[in-house]
């Protein structure tokens, strides 16, 4: 049988319209790598924007949380609070210091860590909780803080899916002791790969250039605040060059033009959608009170694995990539080395057997949004007359 080509991609990468220019100024200035001008433009930006004290870009999200574990000084035989229903760079980034994952159940609504399952898991090892804003709805971040402000805690927001989101007025990313972005090109402002460190706690600010810029002091040579500069610590290469940072820049001026681009083709599956969701066939994403998405995705869930699957095989052959999601962290073969074993977190569990994550990007067309749509109606309608069918195959007899 013959492969169908895809004519709707799950994603593809949008362009705001000044990227290439400011591509070509960074050029003309002859500094295209790291902490140019058009990195400190995007720092102010994003600062401005997010009512932020230090924000910080680096190469990618899995690197901002990698920073962000050298600067709380995670270390073999710490834990830290996470969620399984994650990608792999949020608990890579601690283990790689030696602390080890404690794993929490996510919610049946938002998909996030439950924060009322938070507080058993403290031990006198736990050094922090990193909760993950899953498809830019925020976690409930009053309770978790509160958690955290109990045990003496730190809290990093995984915030990759979630830049210009908000929770009760305040950004995503600039609640907790630190937070952490993702620009890559699946995001909403992309410059391929990118992300950056969000720095809540000003005590945290000087060192983290430092790590930022391969242990030493640099930052503040350029500044003057020091004659030269040399290694005082340690760190890594985290800077994206400075033509990274004159794409993300053009998105970034387009943040509000984006966010309601993105809000209209959430707003469409979910209204188009709806009907199904009333007949029980679908269930559709929940946002809290309180919380202000940024429409990163559009998901379902459908009514069990096989549904979902077949769903899946249904739009490819019609041409339209849709796709599941996380693979739990804690029944992996990574988990499993850590003790956790299938059964553990049975709420994640359900959640990534039934997701189901539709095209989404800033370039779908409504002729090309509504054909998805027709199709996923279409499914559930032909599977209503097979079952039908069945049903007077068995009264015949």
């Amino acid at each position: 049988m013959k492969k169908s080509i895809c004519r709707i991609p799950f994603n593809k990468p949008s362009f705001s319209g000044n990227e290439l220019k400011y591509i070509q100024e960074a050029m003309s200035n002859w500094h295209i790598s790291g902490d140019g001008q058009f990195t400190k433009k995007c720092h102010e930006l994003l600062e401005k924007c997010f009512c932020a004290k230090k924000i910080l870009l680096t190469t990618s999200c899995t690197h901002a949380l990698e920073l962000a574990s050298i600067l709380l000084d995670l270390k073999e035989g710490d834990e830290v609070i996470v969620p399984s229903f994650t990608f792999v760079s949020t608990v890579d980034a601690f283990m790689l210091r030696g602390a080890k994952p404690v794993f929490v159940d996510i919610r049946k609504d938002t998909k996030n860590i439950d924060e009322n399952l938070i507080e058993e898991k403290i031990t006198k090892k736990t050094k922090a909780i990193f909760p993950v804003h899953y498809a830019g709805i925020s976690c409930n971040m009053d309770r978790i803080m509160d958690i955290a402000k109990k045990y003496n805690l730190y809290v990093v927001e995984d915030a990759a899916q979630a830049v210009n989101a908000q929770y009760k007025n305040k950004y995503l990313g600039t609640i907790g002791t630190l937070g952490c972005y993702s620009f890559h090109e699946t995001k909403n402002y992309i410059c391929g790969e990118g992300g950056a460190l969000v720095i809540n706690d000003e005590k945290f600010i000087e060192r983290a250039e430092i790590i930022r810029e391969k242990g030493t002091n640099r930052s503040k040579f350029f500044r003057g605040e020091v004659d030269k500069y040399t290694w005082v610590d340690i760190g890594s290469s985290y800077l994206p060059s400075d033509i990274l940072a004159a794409f993300l820049f053009a998105q970034l001026e387009k943040m509000d033009e984006i966010n309601k681009i993105r809000k209209r083709i959430f707003d469409n599956y979910f209204n188009s959608l709806n009907e199904l969701e009333k007949k029980d066939l679908i269930e559709l994403p929940k946002i809290s009170n309180g919380c202000t998405p940024n429409y990163h995705m559009f998901y379902m869930l459908l009514k069990n694995e096989k549904e979902r699957d077949n769903l899946i095989k249904h739009l490819d052959s019609n041409g339209i990539k849709s796709v599941f999601h996380y693979i739990p962290l804690h029944t992996s073969p990574m988990g499993s080395k850590l003790g956790y074993r299938t059964g553990d977190l049975s709420v994640t569990e359900d959640v990534s057997q039934r997701l189901l994550r539709l095209p989404f990007y800033n370039e779908i067309t409504e002729e090309e949004q509504e054909y998805v749509i027709d199709k996923i109606k279409n499914y559930f309608v032909s599977k209503s007359v097979s079952v039908d069918n069945d049903k007077s195959k068995i009264c015949s007899y």
